[in-house]
């Protein structure tokens, strides 16, 4: 009895301690779980206020580009030749020889080649023959009239007047076949000129489709032109420009002519003429330019892109690419007005420039133009407008 109550002050220590780190670990249980709940009530409350925030889309607005000046309007053309000449043989026969061969500068002219001619010379013999006969003939006949004429008159009993203008009439006769014997020798005359061909202006040769001993037959354009001759001092240039832009480009316009073969190296060009007509088949109008070329760099037949420069009357306004829509409502462009709300406009395209389009309608320069609009966008919905282009980046999540 006495050694149990001699340990009860022993004891009691510990039972305190025991309660006071029970009490310890209460209050930290308790903290750690406060601090828990109210991490996920703040997580909570910000994913909710993000998901919020989402609800209401974040777009990008761009302004149009009003066509301020000028602008430059590049299209495919096609150059040719100032005065091409294919020369095809007017005589048949062999070649005989040919002096200018491709490349070569000629002047008006040059004998480019020669026709050796053997059938057409026989020919030329005979008209020759038939023409002295015909003079034989026409001279008999002069004679013979004169005669009949002065016994008419000496004597008007011993002829008749029928037999002397019989006599006259035979003479006009023979006189006629010796104007046709007369035409036909000249006939066979130019044709063998013809057997020279020469070069009909100043240029170059650009074709030779011949060779010596090779059969010449006459031809008038049908076939293959033995020569071909083209004057390159200034190359026409062929464009055509749509409709849109035909009334903006006048007589006497200057353009900017580039080829792949000498990048970064312009040439002016200068609108000589153009059709006055629209092709119905693809909507434009063949423009014509001139183009110098003293030394020969620019080749005919070759491609080339033409710029023009077109005042600002003729110009639209620009939008990315990427805010036009293309639905079952037409083509639109996605605005803000001044609720920062989305109204919707239609337009047209002028002109396509890959990343940029031209508007020809439907919008003005001050609209604020939505770019890249989400879909799902009504007319009305209130959006906001992002400070950054950059697309907004969900909260953190904290494990």
């Amino acid at each position: 009895m006495s050694e149990h109550i001699s340990s009860l002050p022993e004891s009691t220590p510990s039972l305190r301690r025991l309660r006071l780190a029970a009490l310890i670990a209460a209050v930290v249980f308790g903290s750690v779980v406060v601090v828990g709940v109210t991490m996920r009530i703040s997580d909570a409350r910000s994913l909710r206020q993000w998901t919020d925030e989402q609800a209401i889309p974040t777009v990008v607005v761009t302004t149009p580009e009003a066509g301020n000046g000028k602008s430059p309007l590049e299209l495919p053309a096609q150059m040719d030749a100032y005065t091409n000449a294919p020369i095809y043989a007017r005589t048949s026969g062999y070649l005989k020889s040919w002096n200018k061969d491709i490349g070569a500068v000629v002047k008006a002219g040059d004998v480019l080649g020669e026709i050796d001619t053997p059938d057409l010379d026989q020919q030329l013999l005979q008209a020759q023959a038939d023409l002295a006969s015909a003079k034989a003939n026409s001279a008999l006949a002069a004679t013979t009239a004169k005669r009949w004429q002065v016994l008419h008159q000496t004597d008007p009993d011993s002829v008749s007047q029928q037999s002397v203008d019989q006599y006259n009439g035979d003479y006009a006769a023979k006189q006629a076949q010796v104007n046709a014997a007369q035409a036909n020798v000249d006939r066979l005359k130019a044709l063998k000129s013809y057997a020279r061909l020469v070069a009909p202006f100043d240029g170059r040769v650009t074709a030779r489709n011949t060779d010596v001993g090779a059969l010449v037959t006459a031809d008038s354009g049908g076939g293959t032109p033995l020569f071909q001759v083209s004057d390159t001092s200034k190359l026409r240039v062929y464009v055509r420009v749509p409709q849109v832009y035909a009334p903006s480009i006048h007589r006497g316009d200057e353009a900017t002519l580039t080829v792949p073969e000498y990048p970064g190296k312009t040439f002016t060009a200068k609108v000589e003429a153009d059709a006055r007509s629209i092709s119905p088949t693809s909507g434009t109008t063949l423009v014509q330019l001139l183009v110098d070329n003293p030394d020969g760099k620019l080749l005919p037949s070759s491609y080339a892109s033409i710029s023009f420069n077109l005042a600002s009357a003729a110009l639209g306004v620009r939008v990315p690419a990427e805010a036009l829509i293309f639905d079952d409502k037409g083509l639109r462009v996605a605005t803000l007005d001044a609720n920062d709300q989305v109204k919707f406009k239609e337009v047209t395209i002028r002109r396509d420039y890959g990343k940029s389009v031209e508007l020809g309608s439907g919008l003005e320069p001050g609209d604020r133009v939505i770019s890249n609009p989400p879909d799902g966008l009504v007319d009305g919905d209130p959006v906001r407008i992002a400070k950054n282009p950059q697309p907004a980046a969900k909260p953190h999540e904290k494990a």
